[in-house]
């Protein structure tokens, strides 16, 4: 597609799709149940490392999370690293209505289906060995080990990847919406954690999509062989001090071996929106 091409897409899934003064968008009509995707995304076979819980402690001052050095800088450590993730992607509560159980978030999402998986490139740090990249398990409060490779000195790059299919269970054709809807929320919720840890928090804006699937192994299809794939979203680098680079060098994050395969969400097949899949190809960042 040329540029206007693409624009002109996104431009038309956004009328399809919005709501108008005298009537709804288009959703898909009923709740199949029996085929809701699970909220918790796994990776059999990959090792899993518990993050420590961490007892209430004293935040900082909330003028003092948007004021540059008011907050002292943390320590990169296991414990600032959980806290982070505690703080912007951890669960925050667990509801019952009757014999119905659902998982809250402290990142929100839209109908709390929770499309936004976290996963962090990490080094350094004794407790999870060799640096790696790393799948966030909210769950339980863990990271799983998906690749071993490089890493950012000090820092901790965060990538987020969307299911869409999580979504459109429920929201059909509009589910691309609130999929960017609830990455926005997933960003506020990390800088916001970041600034309680006196951390920089940057969306690497110079990243192309493709790239984040290649590092964040979105592009393995023997890893989600059977599995419902996931969409690029962004990188972040998270950490103390001013983070000012805004590109990632490949070769730096290179993966040497790979753990691990996606788990199956649904029972049956995700039902296909040609829409999403038109909008989702449209705004591939190159």
């Amino acid at each position: 597609m040329t540029g206007t091409a693409e624009l002109e897409t996104v431009l038309r899934y956004h009328e399809r799709t919005k709501h108008h003064f005298n009537r709804f968008a288009a959703g898909p009509g009923r709740l199949d149940w029996a085929n809701q995707p699970d909220p918790f995304r796994r990776y059999a076979g990959a090792p899993l490392t518990a993050l420590p819980l961490l007892a209430a402690d004293v935040s900082p001052a909330y003028d003092d999370l948007f004021t540059p050095g008011a907050v002292r800088a943390a320590p990169l450590t296991l414990g600032t690293l959980s806290r982070l993730l505690e703080y912007s992607l951890a669960l925050s509560a667990w509801k019952q209505a009757g014999a119905a159980r659902w998982a809250l978030r402290a990142n929100p999402s839209s109908g709390n289906l929770h499309p936004t998986e976290g996963y962090a490139f990490v080094g350094g740090i004794p407790e999870l060995g060799a640096p790696g990249l790393f799948h966030y398990a909210p769950r339980e409060h863990g990271l799983e080990r998906r690749a071993d490779c490089g890493f950012i000195p000090n820092t901790v790059l965060v990538g987020l990847s969307s299911v869409y299919w999580r979504e459109a269970w429920k929201y059909g054709e509009r589910a691309f919406r609130y999929c960017q809807h609830d990455v926005g929320h997933a960003i506020g919720a990390l800088r916001i954690a970041a600034a309680a840890l006196g951390w920089s928090a940057r969306v690497l804006d110079g990243v192309g999509d493709a790239t984040i699937e290649a590092l964040l192994g979105l592009d393995r299809d023997a890893d989600f062989e059977g599995a419902e794939r996931e969409s690029a979203e962004l990188l972040m680098a998270i950490g103390p001090g001013e983070l000012a680079k805004n590109t990632v060098e490949v070769e730096e994050l290179k993966a040497s071996r790979w753990y691990g395969k996606a788990n199956r969400l649904s029972v049956d097949d995700p039902i296909a929106y040609e829409a999403i899949d038109d909008v989702a190809a449209a705004s591939r960042k190159p």
